[in-house]
C-alpha cells in the first residue's frame, strides 16, 4: 500500500523490493484520484447556473414535477369561514415574536399538485402565471423565509385568484391537509375573482376555516374590518401595454365610460348623460364588428368609431368604474394606469388597499342612485383639484397596482404594519410619491409610540448679512440647555460665509447652509442637518431674548408639540369698512398668530410648508419677499384647527441698532403687504383657519412675591 511520511524503520526498505507492475498501479490509481479531486473542486468553485433544488422558485420549476397528492373523499373539510375573525383573535401574533427589523417573515409551501381519487384536479387552470409571479416575488423578497418553524404567516402554493376554475370542495380539503394548516391560523390566501353564477359572492366560497383573505371584490358585508384586505383585480391590459405619462390638465374628453358588461339600466342612464351634454361625454362599447380574441379585448368602438383600449383612457378627466357581476373590476387598474380620475358607482364595494391608500384624493365615489347627477357632481370640482387627483391616481397604479409583485408586497405591508404598528408606515408614506422624504420625520397630530430619536432642539438661523448681530444671537441661544444643534442658512448668494475661525465657539455642533437662491422659505427648507423633532425658527436680529425665556419656549413646546410657541404675538382682523381681512401689530389682548422670526415648531411643518403648501402661496411668498410666517401659522391651523401658543410678556424683540436699511420687516410697503398676505392666503385656503385666543404661558412663579435662586425661570423680560 502507499504509505505516507509516516513508516516504521522497514518500511524504506520494502520499496525496491515492490515489483515493476505494482508500482504502476498504484502510480495510476493515485493520479486518478487526484484528478477526480481537482475536478470535483473545480465543479464547486467554478461559475456556473446550476441552481439548488433546495430554493423555492416557481421559474425553474415545472408544475409538472411537483409531487401528486391524492385527496380521498373522507379528507376533512375546513369551516365556511368565521366572519368575527379579527388579528386579535384569530391570529397568533406571538408566532411573528420580535426582531430588529419588524419585518414578518412568510414561508410558502412547496409546490404540490392535488387531485382527487380518480386523479382529477382540484383546479382546471393549475398554476395560473399571475399566481406563479406572486409567489416568485414573494419569494425574492426580505419578507421571506425557506424555515417554516421561523415563520408567521404562510402561503399555500395553492392558486386561488379564480374562482371559477376550482372545485370548491377538493380546493377546501387541499388546503386542510397543508401541514400548519391549524383551522387556517396564519394562514394568507390571495382571491380577485370571488363568487359565481348566478349570486356572485362578494368573497371566496371556499372554506377557509380562520385564514386571512386578500381579496379582490369585499363588500362591507363580507369584508372583516382589520383582517382581511381588499386587493385590487389585476388587470393584464395595463401590464402589458406601455402608455406615455400624460401630464395632468385638460384633456380631450371631461367623461369617458368604457366598461362593457354594464347592465343594461345603467348603460341607458349613461345614455341619456351622454345626449344631454354631447361631445363631453364619451360613451364606449365593445366592438361588434370585430371578431373576438385577445386583439378585440383591446379595442373599444362608438358607432362604428374604433378606439385603442386602454390609450383612450388617457383622453379623459374622467373614467366611469361601474359595477360588473363582481364589485371589483379590472378596469380601476387600467383607469389608474391612464392617470384618469376614476368615478367609483358600486355601493357597499370596498376600495383595493383602502385601509391605507385615501381614495378620496385619487377618485370620485359617488351613489349607484345618483348617477344621473354624475356631470353635474364632477363639474363641481376644481380645476386644480382634479389635476392633482390625475395625478395621484396615476401614482397609485404605479406604486400599488401595476403588477402582481406590488399588490403581493403591499398586502404583506398591510399585515406587517398591523402586527408592528409602532414602527409602521405613514399616512404620507402611504399616499405621498416618494419625492418627499418622509421617512425621517413623523407627525406631531399623534402621540408618539417611541421616545424621539434626538432630543433637545436645532435652532435655524435665517440670515443675509448682518454678521455682527447674527453672532450676539448665537452666543445667546447657546447658552440655553436644551440646544442641540445650530444651523445658520446663509441666504446671500454674492458673499461668502465668514471663515470658520471667526465664529463664535459654542458647545454644540454649528453648520452653515448656504442656499442657491435669496427666498424667504429657505428658513422652512426640511434641511437633512435637522435631526430633532423640536426646531427653533429665529432671526439674525432677534438678540433680546434670554436663555431662560427660549428654554421655558421649548419646555411649553414639549407639551404642545402640534402647536407654533412662539414670542412676538400677532393678530388678524375683519374690516368692516373695507370688507377683507387686515393684519395688526399693536398690542392688543388677542392673538391669532406668532411670527416664527422666533418661534418652536415640530419639524414635520418645514415638509409640509416645502411640498404640500396649498396653491401658489409659496412661490407668492418668495416672489414678495414677506409674509412666510403668515403662511407658516394659516399651514398649522389649517392642519391642526388650533391657535397658536405665546410665551412670556416680552413684546420687543429687534435689536435698538436695526434700522430699516438692515431688515425687510421695518419696511413701510412691507407692513402694508402683511394685510395683502391674509387675504391672499385666505382665498387659497378658502377659510381662514386662524384661531384667536386670548392666553399666553408664564413660568407658574414668574410674577410670585419669591426668591429669584428658587424659580426655574428667572430672567424673564417683562416687556
Amino acid at each position: 500500500m502507499y504509505t505516507s511520511g509516516k513508516y516504521s524503520s522497514r518500511g524504506p526498505a520494502l520499496i525496491p523490493r515492490m515489483k515493476t507492475k505494482h508500482r504502476i498501479y498504484y502510480i495510476t490509481l493515485f493520479s486518478v484520484v487526484l484528478l477526480g479531486l481537482i475536478a470535483t473542486g473545480m465543479f464547486q468553485f467554478w461559475p456556473h447556473s446550476i441552481e439548488s433544488t433546495a430554493d423555492w422558485t416557481l421559474d425553474k420549476r415545472s408544475v409538472h414535477d411537483a409531487p401528486l397528492i391524492r385527496l380521498p373523499v373522507s379528507s376533512p373539510i375546513p369551516e365556511r369561514g368565521d366572519l368575527s375573525c379579527r388579528m386579535h383573535t384569530c391570529f397568533d401574533v406571538y408566532r411573528c415574536g420580535y426582531n430588529p427589523k419588524n419585518r414578518i417573515k412568510v414561508y410558502i409551501y412547496p409546490l404540490q399538485r392535488f387531485v382527487d381519487e380518480l386523479g382529477v384536479p382540484i383546479s382546471s387552470t393549475g398554476l395560473s402565471r399571475e399566481y406563479n409571479d406572486l409567489l416568485s416575488a414573494i419569494s425574492d423578497s426580505d419578507f421571506y423565509t425557506d424555515d417554516i418553524t421561523r415563520a408567521c404567516l404562510f402561503i399555500p402554493s395553492i392558486d386561488v385568484l379564480n374562482q371559477n376554475s376550482l372545485r370548491i370542495r377538493e380546493t377546501a380539503q387541499a388546503l386542510a391537509m397543508l401541514p400548519r394548516w391549524d383551522k387556517g391560523m396564519n394562514h394568507l390566501l390571495f382571491n380577485m375573482l370571488p363568487g359565481g353564477p348566478p349570486d356572485y359572492n362578494t368573497a371566496l366560497d371556499v372554506p377557509r376555516d380562520r385564514a386571512l383573505l386578500a381579496g379582490g371584490g369585499f363588500s362591507t358585508w363580507t369584508y372583516r374590518q382589520g383582517y382581511d384586505v381588499s386587493i385590487p383585480v389585476y388587470s393584464p391590459l395595463s401590464a402589458d401595454v406601455e402608455q406615455p405619462e400624460k401630464q395632468p390638465g385638460p384633456r380631450r374628453y371631461f367623461i369617458l365610460s368604457s366598461q362593457t358588461a354594464i347592465h343594461r339600466e345603467y348603460r341607458a342612464e349613461l345614455e341619456r348623460l351622454k345626449e344631454e351634454n354631447g361631445e363631453a361625454l364619451l360613451l364606449l362599447d365593445k366592438c361588434s364588428n370585430l371578431s373576438q380574441g385577445a386583439a378585440s379585448a383591446r379595442k373599444r368602438c362608438y358607432k362604428g368609431q374604433v378606439y385603442d383600449y386602454p390609450q383612450i383612457l388617457q383622453e379623459s378627466s374622467f373614467c366611469v368604474v361601474l359595477r360588473g357581476a363582481r364589485l371589483g373590476q379590472a378596469a380601476l387598474s387600467d383607469v389608474l394606469q391612464a392617470g384618469c380620475v376614476p368615478v367609483i358607482l358600486a355601493d357597499s364595494y370596498i376600495l383595493p388597499f383602502s385601509e391605507v391608500l385615501d381614495w378620496k384624493r385619487a377618485s370620485v365615489v359617488i351613489p349607484e342612485e345618483k348617477l344621473s347627477e354624475m356631470y353635474t357632481i364632477l363639474k363641481s370640482i376644481p380645476h386644480r383639484q382634479v389635476e392633482e387627483m390625475q395625478r395621484q391616481a396615476h401614482w397609485f397604479w404605479e406604486a400599488y397596482f401595476s403588477s402582481m409583485k406590488a399588490i403581493g408586497l403591499t398586502t404583506l405591508q398591510i399585515i406587517n404594519d398591523r402586527i408592528y404598528p409602532y414602527a409602521a408606515r405613514t399616512y404620507e408614506q402611504w399616499n405621498n410619491p416618494p419625492v418627499v422624504k418622509w421617512s425621517s420625520v413623523n407627525s406631531p397630530l399623534f402621540l408618539p409610540l417611541i421616545p424621539p430619536r434626538a432630543p433637545g432642539f436645532t435652532a435655524v438661523v435665517l440670515t443675509y448679512d448682518r454678521v455682527e448681530s447674527l453672532f450676539r444671537v448665537i452666543t445667546e441661544i447657546s447658552k440655553v440647555p436644551s440646544l442641540a444643534k445650530l444651523l445658520v442658512v446663509w441666504n446671500n448668494q454674492n458673499k461668502s460665509p465668514p471663515e470658520e475661525s471667526l465664529w463664535p465657539k459654542i458647545g454644540v455642533p454649528l453648520k452653515v447652509v448656504r442656499t442657491k437662491e435669496n427666498k424667504l422659505s429657505n428658513r422652512f427648507f426640511p434641511y437633512d442637518e435637522i435631526e430633532t423633532e423640536a426646531v427653533l425658527a429665529i432671526d439674525d436680529d432677534i438678540i433680546m431674548l434670554t436663555s431662560d425665556e427660549l428654554q421655558f419656549g421649548y419646555e411649553v413646546w414639549r407639551e404642545f408639540p402640534d402647536r407654533l410657541v412662539g414670542y412676538p404675538g400677532r393678530l388678524h382682523l375683519w374690516d368692516h369698512e373695507m370688507g377683507k381681512w387686515k393684519y395688526e401689530s399693536e398690542w392688543t389682548n388677542e392673538v391669532s398668530m406668532v411670527l416664527t422670526g422666533a418661534a418652536f415648531y415640530h419639524k414635520y411643518f418645514n415638509y409640509l410648508y416645502t411640498y404640500k403648501m396649498p396653491g401658489d402661496i409659496k412661490n407668492w411668498v418668495d416672489a414678495h419677499m414677506n409674509c412666510e410666517d403668515i403662511a407658516m401659522n394659516f399651514l398649522v391651523a389649517n392642519i391642526t384647527g388650533k391657535a397658536p401658543i405665546k410665551v412670556t410678556p416680552r413684546k420687543k424683540f429687534k435689536c435698538p441698532e436695526c434700522t430699516a436699511i438692515d431688515g425687510l420687516s421695518l419696511d413701510q410697503t412691507h407692513m402694508v403687504e402683511r394685510s395683502e398676505c391674509i387675504n391672499k392666503f385666505a382665498s387659497v385656503f378658502g377659510t381662514m383657519p386662524l384661531k384667536v385666543v386670548e392666553h399666553r404661558a408664564d413660568p407658574v412663579l414668574y410674577k410670585d412675591d419669591f426668591p429669584e435662586k428658587l424659580k426655574s425661570f428667572p430672567n424673564i423680560g417683562s416687556l
